[in-house]
C-alpha cells in the first residue's frame, strides 16, 4: 500500500488498536495503568562525566538520584557515535543503515517512529528542544524544537506556527517549556515527552553562575591524555579532534581584539592557537607548549563541567515537579545522551570512535511502579533498544522491522538468560568535520574488533587485561582465535542486520543545519 495512503489510515487503526487492546487486557490496565514516559537526552554528555557512575572530576547529585531511585545501565552504546544518526535510531528502533540516516541528513518525514505508534495507541506525544533531524518531527501532538545545533544564550525555537526568541539560558528554557508541555497535557491520557537538550555541546558555553564556580576548579586529567597511539591504526594519527590541537579561540573563549567584526572576527575566533596570552596573578604571561596543553585541556573541561551542572539542575526540577504533582510512582524517567564523548581521553574531545568513552552512552532510569531502587545491570545495551522499551511498556507489539529489543527485563537487573552477548557498530561520517576514519566493528563482554574499512586497518582490544584500550593485540599471534571468533562474529551481525555496505560507495549530502521553512514565519510575540 502506498506509503501516503497508510499514513492516512494510521490515526483509525491505531484507535482500533486501542480499543481492541483495552478490551482484551482492561482488568490488566485497571490493576496497572500504562507508565508515562519522560525521556530526558542531553547531547555529547559522558558517562565520565556523572558521578553516578564513578566520575572524578564532578558531582551530578541529581542524576545521582535518579540512579540512586532506580536503574543504571552500565553498559549501554551508541550504534554509531554521532548526534544526527543516534537520535534516529532512537526514533525508529533501527541501525543507520535501516532508517536511512548515516550521517548529517534529514529523516524522512514519511519514516514511522515510535512517537507515531505511542500517539496512536493513545499517548500524548510531545518534543522539546534539540531534534536535529532536519525534516519537521512527526508523530507528536506537540513540538517546540532548536534549529539545527541552536545556541545557548537567548536560543530560538520553533513549532508548527513559527519562531520566537526566548531570552535566557538554553538548558532552562527547555527545562521552563517541558515542564509547561506537562502541566498543559490532556488529563486523561498517559504521556511520552522527550526532553532534549543542547548542552553539553561544542562549543560548551556555561551560563554565568557555573562558568564562575567551574573557572577556578583544577580538573584531574585522564591518564591517556598524552597517548602517542603506538600500534594503533593511522586514524587516531589522522584525526583532528585534539585536546592539544584542534580546539579553537572559539572553543577556548578566548576574546577577539576590539574592532575585528563579522567574518574577520568569526576568522579569529576560528583559529586553533599555539600560542595564549592570559593573566596570571595580575601579570600577562604567553602560554605555548605543554604549558598550553595544560591550559587548553582545562579550559576544555571547566566549561563543558559547568554545562554539565545546569543539566543536573534541570533534571532535579523535572523530578521535584512529578514528584509533587502525584506523577511520581507511575512515571518511567530516563536520563541519557545521544552517545558518549572524550573528555580527553586518548587526548581527544568529540565522539565517533569506537573506543569506550564515545561508543558508551549513560543510561538512568526511575520508575517506582515497576524499577527496584538500586538496580543496576551490566547487559549489553544499544540504543536501538529504546523504542521497543516504549512500546513494550505502552503494550504496544514491537514491528519486525525494529532491530533492538525491549530493555524492560533489565529493569529487574542482572543479564537475563539469552541475552544478546555482542553488539555491531558502524560508524560513516569521512573524512567529516574532524577527519576521522569510517569504521565497523564488534564488541562482547570482554574484546572490540574495529575494522577501518577504506584502508583496510584493524584494532583489537582485550577490554578485561586494558580497559583504556591502549595496546592493540591485532597482530598478536596469542590472540589469533580471539581475531577468528570476532571476525566470524561480525560477518554473522552484518548480515543479521541486514548491512549490505549500503552507504560505503556514497553518503547523502548534509543537510539537517539548513533553515527550517518555519523560520519564514513568526510568532505574534517574536521579539525579531
Amino acid at each position: 500500500m502506498n506509503r501516503t495512503i497508510l499514513n492516512s489510515f494510521r490515526p483509525l487503526l491505531g484507535n482500533l488498536g486501542v480499543l481492541l487492546f483495552g478490551w482484551l487486557t482492561g482488568s490488566l490496565h485497571a490493576a496497572a495503568p500504562r507508565p508515562n514516559i519522560l525521556f530526558i537526552m542531553t547531547d555529547d554528555h559522558a558517562a565520565q562525566a556523572i558521578s553516578a557512575y564513578g566520575s572524578v572530576i564532578n558531582q551530578t547529585p541529581q542524576l545521582d538520584r535518579l540512579g540512586a531511585q532506580g536503574l543504571r545501565l552500565n553498559r549501554c552504546f551508541a550504534v554509531n557515535s554521532i548526534c544526527t544518526p543516534s537520535r534516529a535510531t532512537i526514533l525508529t528502533g533501527q541501525y543507520s543503515h535501516r532508517n536511512g540516516v548515516p550521517v548529517f541528513n534529514n529523516l524522512d518525514p514519511a519514516t514511522v517512529t515510535v512517537a507515531h505508534r505511542l500517539h496512536d495507541a493513545g499517548y500524548f506525544t510531545a518534543m522539546i528542544g534539540k531534534w536535529h533531524l532536519g525534516s519537521d518531527p512527526q508523530g507528536f501532538d506537540y513540538w517546540n524544537i532548536l534549529p539545527g545545533q541552536g545556541r545557548y544564550r537567548d536560543p530560538i525555537l520553533y513549532d508548527r506556527d513559527g519562531y520566537r526568541i526566548y531570552r535566557g539560558y538554553a538548558t532552562e528554557v527547555i527545562t521552563d517549556l517541558t515542564l509547561d508541555a506537562l502541566k498543559n497535557r490532556p488529563r486523561d491520557r498517559p504521556f511520552f515527552v522527550m526532553c532534549h537538550h543542547k548542552a553539553p555541546h561544542r562549543e560548551w558555553t556555561p551560563n554565568e553562575r557555573y562558568r564562575r564556580e567551574f573557572a577556578t576548579r583544577e580538573i584531574p586529567e585522564p591518564a591517556t591524555l598524552r597517548d602517542d597511539y603506538s600500534g594503533r591504526a593511522d586514524a587516531l594519527r589522522e584525526q583532528k579532534q585534539s585536546v592539544f590541537h584542534d580546539l579553537t579561540r572559539n572553543d577556548l573563549k578566548l576574546e577577539p581584539p576590539v574592532g575585528l567584526t563579522g567574518a574577520e572576527r568569526e576568522r579569529w575566533l576560528g583559529v586553533k592557537p599555539d600560542e595564549v596570552e592570559v593573566v596570571v596573578e595580575g601579570q600577562r604571561k604567553t602560554l605555548r607548549g605543554d604549558e598550553l596543553n595544560r591550559w587548553k585541556y582545562q579550559r576544555y573541561l571547566q566549561d563543558y563541567l559547568a554545562c554539565v551542572q545546569s543539566v543536573d539542575d534541570s533534571v532535579g526540577r523535572l523530578l521535584d515537579w512529578l514528584d509533587a504533582n502525584g506523577l511520581r510512582e507511575n512515571t518511567l524517567v530516563i536520563y541519557t545522551s545521544d552517545q558518549g564523548f572524550f573528555l580527553g581521553e586518548h587526548g581527544l574531545y568529540d565522539k565517533r570512535f569506537m573506543y569506550e568513552p564515545a561508543l558508551r552512552m549513560p543510561f538512568l532510569a526511575r520508575w517506582p511502579a515497576g524499577i527496584k531502587p538500586g538496580t543496576t545491570s551490566d547487559a549489553l545495551a544499544i540504543n536501538c533498544d529504546f523504542a521497543p522499551t516504549f512500546l513494550d511498556l505502552a503494550g504496544v507489539p514491537i514491528p519486525a522491522e525494529v532491530q533492538g529489543r525491549s530493555l524492560v527485563p533489565l529493569f529487574a537487573g542482572g543479564t537475563p538468560a539469552g541475552w544478546r552477548t555482542d553488539i555491531y557498530y558502524r560508524y560513516y561520517h569521512d573524512p567529516g568535520h574532524h577527519n576521522t576514519r569510517a569504521h565497523y566493528g564488534v564488541r562482547t563482554d570482554t574484546h572490540k574488533l574495529i575494522h577501518y574499512w577504506k584502508v583496510n586497518q584493524w584494532e583489537l582490544y582485550d577490554l578485561v587485561n586494558d580497559p583504556q584500550e591502549m595496546r592493540n593485540l591485532y597482530s598478536d599471534p596469542k590472540y589469533a582465535s580471539v581475531v577468528a571468533d570476532l571476525k566470524t562474529r561480525l560477518a554473522r551481525l552484518k548480515q543479521e542486520l541486514g548491512d549490505t555496505d549500503q552507504f560505503t560507495r556514497e553518503l547523502p549530502p548534509d543537510t539537517v543545519d539548513a533553515p527550517p521553512r518555519q523560520m519564514n514565519h513568526r510568532h505574534s510575540d517574536s521579539p525579531l
